[in-house]
Formats: C-alpha cells, sequence, structure tokens
C-alpha cells in the first residue's frame, strides 16, 4: 500500500467506494503496533449493528504501526489508513481524521487501547435518540474508575477543575478521548495543537450543547503515554487563556432565518 504525498484537504471523503456510513471512528496512532490490530477488531465487532467506517490515522510512527494496519485492511473493509509523513500530535491527527470521514457522525478514541469500544454504540444512540434536545452535537465520555497511575489521576482531575472554572463547559473529564459528535460542529471550531482538549467548550462556544455519559477505562496494555504530567502542565496554562479569549471574543447572533422571495 502507498500513500499520496499530496497534501490532505479531505477531498478523498467523495472519492471513498461504498455508502455512506452513519459513523466513523477516529483513531489517532503513534507507535502502536502491539494493540492496533486487536483494537481495529474489537472495534468492528461492537459496530457490527451500526453501519461505520473506521478511520486510523498513524502520525508518522517510527514502529510497525503502518505494516499492522495495512495487514488489517484484507479482513476489515470499512478500514481506512490516513498517514502523516510528520509527526504532529494528537490533535492534528483527528483533524486530519475528521476531514476525511464521510459520515456526520464522528466517534473519536484514544488509538491506544484505553477506551473500551462497547461504549461507542451507546454514546452514539445517547446523541442520535429522537428526543434529544435540536441542539445537541456532542456526548464526551467520562471515564470510571481510571486505570491511570495516581499521578496522572491527580494531575487530570485537577485540570480538570480549573478548566471547568474558567470555561465553564461542565465537563468533569474533557481528557477523556471517547466523544461522539456532530462532524459539521466540529469544523466550525477553531484549530490549533492541544484542541481536542477543549472541544466541549468550543462546541458550547458556537451555539451547540454537549452531554456526559460515564464510559469504562482499562489498562494500556502495549506501548507507553506519549504525554507526562510535566509537558501537559507546560501548555495548560497558555492554552487556557487562548480558549478563555476565544470564549469572551464570540457572539451569539441567536436564531438566524433565511427569507427567499418567490414569484
Amino acid at each position: 500500500m502507498s500513500f499520496s504525498p499530496a497534501p490532505f484537504f479531505g477531498a478523498d471523503r467523495a472519492s471513498f467506494p461504498g455508502p455512506v456510513p452513519a459513523l466513523s471512528v477516529v483513531l489517532p496512532m503513534y507507535n502502536e503496533a502491539g494493540g492496533a490490530a486487536a483494537l481495529i477488531a474489537e472495534i468492528a465487532e461492537e459496530l457490527a449493528e451500526i453501519d461505520h467506517e473506521i478511520i486510523a490515522v498513524d502520525d508518522a510512527s517510527t514502529d510497525a504501526t503502518a505494516e499492522v494496519l495495512t495487514d488489517a485492511l484484507a479482513k476489515y473493509p470499512q478500514l481506512r489508513i490516513l498517514r502523516h509523513s510528520r509527526n504532529s500530535g494528537q490533535s492534528r491527527a483527528l483533524r486530519t481524521g475528521i476531514l476525511g470521514a464521510r459520515a456526520a457522525v464522528i466517534a473519536t478514541m484514544d488509538g491506544d487501547g484505553q477506551n473500551v469500544p462497547s461504549d461507542v454504540p451507546r454514546l452514539y444512540r445517547h446523541l442520535m435518540r429522537p428526543d434529544a434536545p435540536s441542539l445537541l452535537a456532542l456526548v464526551g465520555g467520562v471515564r470510571q474508575q481510571r486505570k491511570d497511575t495516581w499521578t496522572k489521576r491527580f494531575a487530570s482531575g485537577l485540570a480538570n477543575k480549573v478548566r471547568k472554572a474558567l470555561l465553564h463547559d461542565d465537563a468533569a473529564d474533557t481528557g477523556c478521548g471517547l466523544k461522539v459528535f456532530k462532524r459539521e460542529a466540529f469544523l466550525r471550531l477553531p484549530y490549533f495543537d492541544h484542541v481536542h482538549r477543549y472541544v466541549p467548550a468550543l462546541i458550547i462556544r458556537e451555539g451547540f450543547e454537549a452531554e456526559y455519559l460515564p464510559v469504562s477505562h482499562r489498562a494500556r496494555q502495549f506501548g507507553q503515554s506519549k504525554y507526562t504530567n510535566l509537558g501537559r502542565a507546560a501548555v495548560a496554562i497558555r492554552d487556557l487563556i487562548g480558549v478563555s479569549w476565544l470564549i469572551a471574543r464570540s457572539k451569539d447572533p441567536g436564531q438566524i432565518e433565511e427569507r427567499s422571495f418567490r414569484e
């Protein structure tokens, strides 16, 4: 399998063969060769009753992630692979996948396998339920009984409290990679590195609504975390200032009506 060196702008959405799926699952991956195949298989099994595609975005992995994903193509026709030529981080990988996604609804999951695929159908159906609020655009996961080190849990809990106090997004666990949302709403958001941690606040800024459901969490079985508490803290203050500014400078136009004159 070869990858085109041309810049990717999402144009492949229209040319990809087959009917348009109801749900696109986007997986950012960097050096996840050990667990990539098992994660793809589990997602395919859990979403068997939902017409879906799986978009794995290989963020210029230096291990065998690309080869493992390519081998999985023969077994899972709903799998698509996008690959960065340079490592660009989780937010850029997510954006690449969402730009290329064909479905109107997106599910994002961490590529390390700690999010549990069986939670995806529940979040998807909650978002798409007939009596959902008309402006509901996102259902975010809230990890229960996190299988992380106590230092990571402490740092995450502190960051969530500070973020909620400043941004008023009511998200208890915005760092959870498992989210289901409307693609159109996401594409209205400004892009910056680490934006994936502020999607609920920015969704609300655009006039949409967000809801949250408890989800499972499991220990990482392969590879290693790409983040450190110190590394996150180094950018968190700057990001919070930036997002607070974006929210403060936003104005809500209320309902928008279009009028036309016809004979």
